[in-house]
């Protein structure tokens, strides 16, 4: 299969799914659907990083060079702004409010224990986004909070630690290292998972896995996530999609 096929057989399966979860568009308000469906049909978007480490200050690189404004936050400036001075004018640093204020898209990247804190903080400014979550509960690091969301499955519990949020998971398998090695790469591209339950949120993650130098798969909503969290087969590994597909059931 040749990097065109994958391309579309990627776009049908999202297509199929999306399917399924389509009704809870319905809940969105007009305006940030508008300005979501805006993006996902190719205008660069505004996104926000909260937490501009390895993942998220590798991701946002991505993302300036093709083409959207990000902000990158984290709890120290210094380091983000070294890294946004290398990154040209669509490029800012700034405060997580800020980036959560800033974002059409929040991409969320921190450790698991933080979560519950951040949504607390950031409620008002998350509600009604579209947000990746990369997060990770590790419990040695994270402790009972990461124990919980290993249990339910980490896609349910960010949704709960984030209310309000178009929750997609994303980005949570893939090293730092792959990620700044792999993107783009020649013939078949590491494939990313992605769960959630909105699907214009699914649409857009998806975009932003391609134009990050990836491949999406949509695995389904936000209970399937679990499929792909830390200690699964797939977890930890840079795999292109096919082989991606047939590890989680989706088919080679």
């Amino acid at each position: 299969m040749d990097a065109s096929d994958a391309m579309k057989r990627s776009r049908r399966e999202f297509l199929q799914t999306s399917g399924a979860v389509v009704a809870t568009m319905a809940l969105a308000g007009v305006p940030l659907a508008a300005r979501a469906a805006a993006g996902a049909a190719g205008r660069g978007m505004k996104i926000g990083i909260i937490g501009s480490g390895r993942i998220g200050g590798t991701l946002g690189g991505l993302w300036v060079k093709a083409g959207h404004e990000v902000l990158f936050s984290a709890r120290n400036l210094d380091e983000v702004k070294k890294l946004v001075a290398g990154l040209g004018p669509r490029a800012r640093a700034g405060t997580p409010r800020e980036a959560a204020v800033f974002g059409e898209v929040i991409l969320i990247s921190v450790p698991y224990g933080a979560l519950p804190q951040l949504g607390r903080d950031l409620a008002g400014d998350l509600r009604g986004k579209v947000v990746l979550d990369t997060c990770n509960p590790v419990p040695r690091r994270d402790g009972d909070v990461a124990v919980a969301a290993l249990a339910k499955g980490a896609g349910v519990a960010s949704a709960e630690l984030l209310p309000g949020v178009r929750l997609v998971r994303a980005f949570n398998t893939v090293g730092a290292s792959a990620l700044r090695s792999e993107a783009h790469r020649a013939g078949d591209r590491v494939a990313v998972p992605l769960a959630g339950d909105d699907a214009l949120a699914l649409q857009i993650a998806a975009r932003l896995v391609e134009e990050a130098g990836f491949e999406p798969v949509v695995v389904g909503p936000l209970v399937r996530a679990k499929e792909f969290d830390p200690g699964t087969a797939v977890f930890g590994k840079a795999l292109p999609a096919r082989e991606l597909r047939r590890a989680l059931g989706l088919g080679s």
